[in-house]
């Protein structure tokens, strides 16, 4: 399957794991509107991939309504959206250590932007027939992140709402896929996303490798991808014995906080 003419937006693809599928569709033939907060990635990324560089803060509605129509007024009919803008800031004190506004920014970034942007093409998709929605979350959102609940949990709604999706248009001819990666080597966690040996281990692999997984998911018509397989053997762990799982990421933890609270996420996440 050819992705060749399609009409993709792909938001948060300034960098990181965005910019890595924004590319891989482009060399499958895709044109796509590239769609970040910062102008300067956005029009950067844009230029390189000889695509529409769109700006936008993905927590405003109205920002979200005036991004799709530009990317519509300049490509036409939207065939596919990846909605995968996040951030991470942490909660390294524990889930109440993080105030409301970092709750709200998390429900409204990886929760909300997914459905008011597939609010906006899924009609004129149902109408042709054919479309495809694909949320970028996290394995957080199967699993769990220790030190930011406010991530985990906007991630497990992310996969809930792409179920419902789902299940709701899948007889629409609507295609929707959920990716949740483990630990990706992007600048979200302080890694250099252009050095490819700025990874402590092989189990942090490279934004390139998510994307990778994505157009092989899509070509394959999976909902879930899994850019790291072994995250579909600790999801049937947590399944099978729920008390057994949260013992171990206990101890994980204690692990992990055994030389104190981390400075930030991209120190956790080294000692993990």
């Amino acid at each position: 399957m050819s992705f060749a003419g399609r009409r993709a937006i792909v938001t948060g693809a300034g960098q990181g794991i965005g910019r890595a599928i924004a590319r891989a569709l482009v060399e499958d033939g895709a044109r796509v509107a590239v769609c970040d907060i910062d102008p300067d990635l956005a029009h950067q990324v844009a230029a390189e991939l000889g695509g529409v560089p769109l700006v936008c803060d993905l927590r405003n509605p109205e920002e979200i309504a005036a991004m799709v129509a530009a990317a519509r007024a300049a490509l036409g009919d939207i065939d596919m959206l990846v909605s995968n803008a996040g951030f991470a800031k942490g909660a390294l004190a524990g889930p109440c250590s993080a105030e409301d506004a970092l709750w709200q920014a998390s429900w409204d970034l990886h929760v909300m932007a997914h459905l008011r942007a597939a609010r906006l093409v899924l009609p004129g998709m149902i109408e042709r027939g054919e479309g495809w929605l694909v949320n970028i979350a996290s394995a957080a959102g199967l699993l769990s992140q220790i030190g930011d609940a406010p991530y985990s949990a906007s991630k497990h709604a992310a996969v809930s709402l792409a179920q419902s999706l789902a299940i709701e248009h899948g007889d629409q001819g609507i295609h929707v896929s959920v990716v949740c990666p483990l630990y990706v080597a992007t600048p979200l966690l302080g890694y250099d996303a252009d050095d490819p040996q700025d990874r402590p281990n092989d189990r942090v692999i490279r934004a390139e490798d998510v994307a990778q997984a994505v157009m092989q998911g899509l070509r394959d018509g999976r909902f879930l991808i899994l850019p790291h397989p072994e995250a579909a053997t600790h999801f049937q762990r947590r399944a099978a014995d729920m008390d057994r799982w949260i013992a171990g990421m206990r101890r994980l933890r204690r692990e992990a906080f055994a030389e104190g609270l981390p400075e930030d996420l991209g120190e956790l996440h080294r000692r993990i």
